[in-house]
Protein backbone atom coordinates (compact mmCIF):
# COMPACT_ATOMS: atom_id res chain seq x y z
CA UNK A 1 0.00 0.00 0.00
CA UNK A 2 1.24 3.46 -0.91
CA UNK A 3 1.76 5.66 2.13
CA UNK A 4 3.39 8.58 0.28
CA UNK A 5 1.83 11.59 -1.39
CA UNK A 6 0.70 11.71 -4.99
CA UNK A 7 2.94 13.39 -7.56
CA UNK A 8 0.17 15.88 -8.29
CA UNK A 9 -0.04 16.96 -4.62
CA UNK A 10 3.73 17.43 -4.58
CA UNK A 11 3.47 19.68 -7.65
CA UNK A 12 0.61 21.66 -6.11
CA UNK A 13 2.57 22.19 -2.91
CA UNK A 14 5.13 24.44 -4.63
CA UNK A 15 2.49 26.73 -6.17
CA UNK A 16 2.21 30.14 -4.48
CA UNK A 17 -1.34 29.85 -3.11
CA UNK A 18 -1.34 33.37 -1.60
CA UNK A 19 -0.41 34.89 -4.97
CA UNK A 20 -3.25 32.92 -6.56
CA UNK A 21 -5.70 34.28 -3.96
CA UNK A 22 -4.52 37.83 -4.76
CA UNK A 23 -5.33 37.20 -8.43
CA UNK A 24 -8.77 35.87 -7.46
CA UNK A 25 -9.48 38.89 -5.25
CA UNK A 26 -8.30 41.30 -7.95
CA UNK A 27 -10.99 40.06 -10.39
CA UNK A 28 -13.69 38.97 -7.92
CA UNK A 29 -13.45 35.29 -8.83
CA UNK A 30 -15.14 33.96 -5.72
CA UNK A 31 -18.44 35.79 -6.25
CA UNK A 32 -20.77 33.50 -8.13
CA UNK A 33 -19.93 29.78 -7.99
CA UNK A 34 -19.74 28.70 -4.38
CA UNK A 35 -19.55 24.89 -4.94
CA UNK A 36 -16.28 25.09 -6.88
CA UNK A 37 -13.59 27.50 -5.75
CA UNK A 38 -11.22 29.12 -8.21
CA UNK A 39 -8.43 27.03 -6.70
CA UNK A 40 -10.35 23.78 -7.29
CA UNK A 41 -11.08 24.90 -10.85
CA UNK A 42 -7.39 25.60 -11.38
CA UNK A 43 -6.43 22.22 -9.92
CA UNK A 44 -8.98 20.43 -12.12
CA UNK A 45 -7.72 22.14 -15.27
CA UNK A 46 -4.05 21.60 -14.31
CA UNK A 47 -4.79 17.93 -13.64
CA UNK A 48 -6.53 17.70 -17.02
CA UNK A 49 -3.54 19.26 -18.77
CA UNK A 50 -1.00 17.02 -17.04
CA UNK A 51 -2.99 13.84 -17.69
CA UNK A 52 -3.99 14.68 -21.29
CA UNK A 53 -7.75 14.81 -20.65
CA UNK A 54 -9.69 15.80 -23.76
CA UNK A 55 -13.13 16.86 -22.47
CA UNK A 56 -15.03 17.86 -19.37
CA UNK A 57 -16.60 14.41 -19.29
CA UNK A 58 -13.13 12.89 -19.40
CA UNK A 59 -11.94 15.17 -16.57
CA UNK A 60 -14.97 14.29 -14.43
CA UNK A 61 -14.58 10.55 -15.03
CA UNK A 62 -10.86 10.59 -14.23
CA UNK A 63 -11.26 12.68 -11.07
CA UNK A 64 -14.27 10.58 -10.04
CA UNK A 65 -12.26 7.38 -10.36
CA UNK A 66 -9.76 8.56 -7.74
CA UNK A 67 -12.53 9.83 -5.45
CA UNK A 68 -11.03 9.25 -2.01
CA UNK A 69 -7.67 10.71 -2.98
CA UNK A 70 -9.06 14.05 -4.17
CA UNK A 71 -8.62 15.64 -0.76
CA UNK A 72 -5.02 14.48 -0.59
CA UNK A 73 -4.40 15.96 -4.05
CA UNK A 74 -5.56 19.40 -2.88
CA UNK A 75 -9.24 19.38 -3.92
CA UNK A 76 -11.86 20.36 -1.36
CA UNK A 77 -14.61 18.19 -2.84
CA UNK A 78 -15.90 16.40 -5.91
CA UNK A 79 -15.74 18.16 -9.26
CA UNK A 80 -18.92 17.89 -11.33
CA UNK A 81 -18.85 18.37 -15.09
CA UNK A 82 -21.66 20.95 -15.15
CA UNK A 83 -20.11 22.96 -12.30
CA UNK A 84 -16.72 22.94 -14.02
CA UNK A 85 -18.37 24.00 -17.29
CA UNK A 86 -20.15 26.88 -15.52
CA UNK A 87 -16.92 27.95 -13.85
CA UNK A 88 -14.99 27.85 -17.13
CA UNK A 89 -17.67 29.95 -18.77
CA UNK A 90 -18.30 32.54 -16.08
CA UNK A 91 -15.00 33.10 -14.27
CA UNK A 92 -12.72 35.86 -15.44
CA UNK A 93 -9.87 34.43 -17.52
CA UNK A 94 -7.55 37.17 -16.26
CA UNK A 95 -7.30 35.38 -12.89
CA UNK A 96 -5.44 32.54 -14.56
CA UNK A 97 -3.51 34.78 -16.95
CA UNK A 98 -2.18 36.82 -14.02
CA UNK A 99 -1.31 33.65 -12.10
CA UNK A 100 0.54 32.35 -15.16
CA UNK A 101 2.60 35.55 -15.13
CA UNK A 102 3.36 34.98 -11.43
CA UNK A 103 4.56 31.44 -12.19
CA UNK A 104 6.66 32.62 -15.14
CA UNK A 105 8.24 35.32 -12.95
CA UNK A 106 9.20 32.62 -10.45
CA UNK A 107 10.51 30.19 -13.07
CA UNK A 108 12.38 32.64 -15.32
CA UNK A 109 15.30 33.28 -12.89
CA UNK A 110 15.72 29.53 -12.41
CA UNK A 111 16.71 29.17 -16.08
CA UNK A 112 18.39 32.54 -16.58
CA UNK A 113 21.95 31.19 -16.46
CA UNK A 114 21.45 27.97 -18.42
CA UNK A 115 23.66 27.93 -21.52
CA UNK A 116 21.99 27.83 -24.95
CA UNK A 117 24.92 26.18 -26.68
CA UNK A 118 26.01 29.30 -28.57
CA UNK A 119 28.54 31.94 -27.61
CA UNK A 120 26.81 35.21 -28.53
CA UNK A 121 27.43 38.80 -27.50
CA UNK A 122 23.77 39.81 -27.91
CA UNK A 123 20.41 38.20 -27.14
CA UNK A 124 18.97 35.75 -29.63
CA UNK A 125 15.22 35.85 -30.31
CA UNK A 126 12.98 33.41 -32.15
CA UNK A 127 9.54 34.08 -33.61
CA UNK A 128 6.86 31.48 -34.13
CA UNK A 129 3.39 31.62 -35.61
CA UNK A 130 0.72 29.01 -35.06
CA UNK A 131 -2.78 28.98 -36.50
CA UNK A 132 -5.49 27.89 -34.07
CA UNK A 133 -8.71 26.59 -35.63
CA UNK A 134 -11.89 28.06 -34.13
CA UNK A 135 -15.62 27.50 -34.53
CA UNK A 136 -17.05 30.17 -36.84
CA UNK A 137 -20.40 30.20 -34.98
CA UNK A 138 -18.66 31.06 -31.68
CA UNK A 139 -15.97 33.38 -33.10
CA UNK A 140 -17.51 35.31 -36.03
CA UNK A 141 -14.83 38.03 -35.67
CA UNK A 142 -12.17 35.47 -36.62
CA UNK A 143 -13.43 34.55 -40.11
CA UNK A 144 -10.58 32.86 -41.93
CA UNK A 145 -12.25 31.31 -44.94
CA UNK A 146 -15.87 31.01 -46.09
CA UNK A 147 -16.82 28.35 -43.50
CA UNK A 148 -13.86 28.50 -41.12
CA UNK A 149 -12.58 30.69 -38.32
CA UNK A 150 -9.03 30.85 -37.01
CA UNK A 151 -6.73 32.84 -34.82
CA UNK A 152 -2.96 33.26 -34.99
CA UNK A 153 -0.73 33.06 -31.93
CA UNK A 154 2.68 34.65 -32.43
CA UNK A 155 5.09 34.33 -29.52
CA UNK A 156 8.55 35.91 -29.40
CA UNK A 157 11.01 33.73 -27.50
CA UNK A 158 14.29 34.67 -25.92
CA UNK A 159 16.42 31.65 -26.78
CA UNK A 160 18.22 31.88 -23.44
CA UNK A 161 14.94 31.17 -21.63
CA UNK A 162 12.16 28.66 -22.08
CA UNK A 163 9.39 31.24 -21.72
CA UNK A 164 8.06 33.64 -24.35
CA UNK A 165 9.07 37.27 -23.95
CA UNK A 166 5.79 38.45 -25.45
CA UNK A 167 2.93 36.91 -27.34
CA UNK A 168 0.20 38.23 -29.62
CA UNK A 169 -3.13 36.59 -30.40
CA UNK A 170 -4.44 37.95 -33.68
CA UNK A 171 -7.04 37.18 -36.32
CA UNK A 172 -5.62 34.76 -38.88
CA UNK A 173 -5.40 36.12 -42.39
CA UNK A 174 -5.97 34.04 -45.50
CA UNK A 175 -3.21 34.68 -48.05
CA UNK A 176 -4.75 32.72 -50.93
Amino acid sequence: MNTGRTVFSQLVEVLPHQQFQKCVARYGGGRYLKNLSCWDQYLAMAFAQLTYRESLRDIEACLGSIGGKLYHMGFRGKVARSTLADANESRDWRIYADFAQVLIAIARPLYAHDPIGLDLDQSLYALDSTTIDLCLALFPWARFRKHKAASRCTPCWTCAAIFPRLSALLRAECTT
